[in-house]
C-alpha cells in the first residue's frame, strides 16, 4: 500500500515518529509522501523524508498563500531539486476557511502551476468549496503531459468526471470515504472506479472509521482501502494493485 498524502513531519508525530513509521511498515505501507504546506514546512517535510527514507512534496497551501514569497519559484527551486522531492504540493484553493484572501490563493496557485509545468513535476492539489475558480485556473494553466492528484476528494460524480476526463487527474481517497455522511463521495467513486484513485491518509488528520477522532497515521490507510474495495465491489488485492500502480505511475518512487 502507498500513502500518497501524509504529514508525518508534523509536530503531532514528534514524540513517536519512528514508531509510527515502524507500524506503517508492519501494516504493509511501502511508500509514504509527506507533504509540505509552505516553504519552511516543505523543508521540514524534505528533512523527514531524507532521514526516514520517505518522499516529500513541496508547495504553498492556499491557507498560507497570504505569506507566500514574491519569488515562489525561487523559494521552491532547491526543494524541487532534491532527489527525495517527487511532487509540488499541496497547492490549490480553499474558500471554506478563507485563511488567505482569494486573490492571494489564486495568484499562488497560478504561479505554482507554472513552476510545475516548467519543472515537469506532478502536482498535489488541495481544493475545497472553490470548484468554479479552481477549474477556470486549471483550464488556463494546465497543459497536456501534466499529472496530479486532487487530494482528499470530497466532490460529487460530476466533479470527479471533470477532474479525470478533462485534466487526467487522480482522486486522493482517504478516511472521509468511511464516514457515515459521505455517501455522495462513495457514489462518485463508484461512478469513476478504482482506476481513477490513489490512497492517502492526510495524517494526522481525518482518521478513518474505526479510528475516527484519533490521530491518523499511515498504517490506517488499510481501513480506507477496505472501504474502497467495498464501494467499488472489487477484491481488496485488486484495489491495492490498481491504486499502487496509479501512484507509481504518477511519482515513480525511484530510489535516489
Amino acid at each position: 500500500m502507498i500513502d500518497t498524502h501524509a504529514h508525518v513531519h508534523d509536530a503531532a508525530f514528534d514524540g513517536d515518529r519512528r514508531a509510527t513509521l515502524e507500524r506503517a511498515a508492519a501494516a504493509g505501507i511501502s511508500e509514504i509522501v509527506t507533504v509540505g504546506e509552505d516553504i519552511a514546512d516543505s523543508h521540514r517535510a524534505l528533512a523527514c523524508a531524507e532521514e526516514f527514507g520517505l518522499w516529500a512534496a513541496a508547495g504553498i497551501h492556499p491557507h498560507e498563500a497570504k505569506d507566500a514569497p514574491d519569488d515562489i519559484e525561487g523559494g521552491l527551486a532547491p526543494l524541487l531539486a532534491a532527489p527525495r522531492t517527487i511532487a509540488l504540493g499541496e497547492i490549490g484553493l480553499d474558500y471554506y476557511y478563507d485563511h488567505s484572501p482569494r486573490e492571494a490563493q489564486q495568484r499562488a496557485l497560478r504561479q505554482q502551476l507554472q513552476v510545475a509545468r516548467k519543472s515537469k513535476t506532478p502536482v498535489i492539489f488541495h481544493h475545497r468549496d472553490a470548484f468554479e475558480d479552481f477549474i477556470r485556473i486549471l483550464e488556463e494553466e494546465w497543459q497536456p503531459g501534466m499529472h496530479g492528484i486532487v487530494h482528499c476528494f470530497t466532490g460529487n460524480a460530476s466533479q470527479a468526471r471533470t477532474y479525470i476526463e478533462v485534466f487526467g487527474l487522480k482522486l486522493g481517497i482517504g478516511g472521509v470515504l468511511t464516514f457515515r455522511g459521505a455517501q455522495a463521495i462513495r457514489d462518485a467513486v463508484r461512478t469513476v472506479g478504482v482506476e481513477a484513485c490513489v490512497l492517502e491518509t492526510d495524517c494526522p488528520y481525518l482518521a478513518p472509521v474505526p479510528h475516527r477522532g484519533k490521530r491518523n497515521e499511515p498504517a490506517f490507510v488499510r481501513e480506507t482501502a477496505k472501504a474502497l474495495s467495498e464501494v467499488v465491489q472489487r477484491p481488496l488485492e485488486e484495489v491495492l494493485a490498481v491504486t499502487d500502480a496509479n501512484a507509481k505511475a504518477l511519482f515513480g518512487f525511484t530510489k535516489p
